[in-house]
């Protein structure tokens, strides 16, 4: 006998690990670089240099991007900027993991402090969490028919699922050019840059997927006067780009991890030879899995009057989707300069992360919690320090409707910082306000005994011999005709045929006449 199959591809988180590591280093200022007198500002970016799959174990190598903003101690107060590198060479300890396996491995900064020693030498230290997923692409084989020459009565069963069509990684470039306005004086050095993404959006076309969102562009520079003139500007730059995707519709469902990776700021100069131009070139990071939900009759049962089916099965695990979710909602609150905090007489730059917190399954839908990190840079009141930065975080809450939600559920949550304000609301009280959007994709994991093979054999003879030659049958709650022609060794054709039936449709109470098809018997 043969039987036809069909594969479903599915996907699933098969392995995880979470590491952390704390790096520490004291590094001097060069000498090109004047005294620090205090710290203004600092950020940060992890970059993973490599990564290598051992037996049990995660090797990775790479480092954290420093960028210092400094005062010095001269008596013009001059800002300047310091650049240093944290390395690291570490290993996560994974269970189950294979040499040469993929991982996907992630890297929180949750916290980095950079504080003086002297004027000379500064000291860094900072706390990396990284998280190591593996990706388990598998194939859940389900029978759908079965090919014989016996007469062969099958049952059916719908089955409605979502399945993997594409699961890549890729990138974007972004390349673009930043004019200075006619009122800004040229540059001679960047001191300070800051580059966000805001507003990402997805479209799912056919053969291509399509990003679209703003750079938010701020840099603080030095003109090169004689008076030491600091400018700043800020700039909205609109990106859209498209990845080339094999097998992407329209009708896909969509879950992409849109990211930000390294951006670069350099310098050109214009047609006329002056230093007014900002080239800015970086890439836009995806992660791209793509669904499709379908739907196909499986083969549940089967049985043939001529011989005995000895049916082996096997538990099979696919998803349906429960829900696709796009929503916002608004982050406000206010931040105050306190303590040694000097005034605020004007917001320079602000940025913002979405960390969320915890996301909690209540009774009907999901609870969301966390906080929007943000950072102000300003222009203080007082004449000793002229730019200062105010940090604080602001609280969010955020309850999404799920009909019929489990803990078996598995959610994958995208946030995106869509919109961010800040103004000042007096001179030591800053406004903030924000649009966060949230994408849930919600999905419930089943389990389904699928035939994997049928075998055959004789039929009990003996126990046909002692059948009734004819049956007088009552139809029971629960009863089919097909459970029914299986336990007499007839057909449910053969059923329909003698009781005049013209479907298979039987109801509690119904009088059926059920005659024995095979009439010789050898014992």
């Amino acid at each position: 006998m043969e039987v036809l199959k069909k594969n479903i591809h599915m996907y699933r988180q098969a392995k995880r690990a979470v590491s952390q590591i704390t790096l520490e280093e004291d590094f001097n200022v060069p000498d090109a670089k004047p005294d620090v007198e205090q710290i203004i500002q600092t950020r940060e970016k992890t970059v993973i240099e490599s990564t290598r799959s051992e037996n049990g174990r995660l090797l990775l190598k790479g480092w954290v991007q420093v960028g210092v903003l400094y005062m010095d101690d001269g008596e013009e107060r001059q800002i300047h900027r310091l650049d240093n590198q944290l390395k690291f060479d570490e290993y996560i300890n994974m269970e189950g993991l294979e040499a040469g396996e993929n991982v996907n491995l992630t890297c929180e900064i949750e916290d980095l402090n950079v504080v003086m020693i002297n004027s000379r030498k500064l000291s860094m230290r900072g706390l990396l969490t990284f998280t190591a997923v593996t990706d388990d692409i598998y194939d859940m084989s389900a029978a759908v028919d079965a090919k014989s020459d016996l007469e062969l009565c099958r049952k059916k069963k719908k089955l409605e699922f979502m399945q993997l069509e594409v699961q890549k990684r890729d990138i974007i470039r972004i390349k673009e050019d930043i004019l200075l306005p006619a009122n800004k004086p040229d540059i001679r050095e960047i001191l300070w840059d800051n580059v966000q993404l805001r507003g990402s959006e997805l479209h799912v076309g056919d053969g291509k997927l399509q990003v679209e969102g703003e750079l938010f562009v701020f840099v603080l520079y030095d003109a090169g006067d004689e008076n030491g003139t600091k400018q700043w500007m800020e700039y909205t730059l609109p990106v859209r780009g498209e990845a080339d995707v094999a097998g992407c519709t329209p009708d896909l469902v969509a879950d992409v991890k849109v990211g930000l990776g390294q951006m670069e700021l350099q310098v050109r100069q214009d047609t006329d030879g002056e230093d007014r131009i900002i080239h800015a070139e970086g890439a836009l990071d995806l992660d791209i899995k793509l669904y499709a939900n379908r739907e196909m009759e499986i083969l549940e049962d089967i049985f043939s009057p001529e011989k005995e089916l000895e049916i082996y099965r096997r538990e099979e695990l696919y998803e349906t989707m429960v829900m696709r979710n796009s929503s916002r909602l608004r982050a406000v609150g206010r931040i105050r300069a306190e303590g040694t905090k000097p005034g605020i007489l004007q917001v320079c730059s602000s940025q913002g992360t979405v960390k969320v917190d915890e996301v909690r399954m209540e009774e009907k839908g999901l609870k969301i919690e966390g906080a929007l990190l943000v950072e102000i840079l300003y222009v203080s009141a007082d004449d000793t320090m002229p730019f200062a930065v105010l940090s604080g975080s602001i609280p969010f809450s955020h309850f999404a409707d799920v009909p019929d939600l489990d803990e078996d559920c598995r959610c994958s949550l995208n946030t995106n910082l869509e919109q961010l304000s800040t103004t000042m609301a007096d001179s030591e009280e800053i406004e903030v306000r924000a649009s966060i959007s949230m994408n849930l994709l919600i999905v419930r994991p089943h389990k389904q005994m699928c035939i994997a093979d049928i075998g055959e054999k004789d039929l009990d003879l003996q126990l046909i011999q002692n059948l009734p030659g004819i049956v007088g049958y009552i139809v029971q709650d629960g009863d089919c005709l097909w459970d029914i022609a299986r336990k007499y060794y007839t057909t449910p054709r053969r059923i329909m045929e003698m009781n005049g039936l013209e479907t298979e449709t039987v109801s509690r109470g119904d009088h059926l006449i059920i005659m024995k098809e095979v009439e010789k018997v050898e014992v």
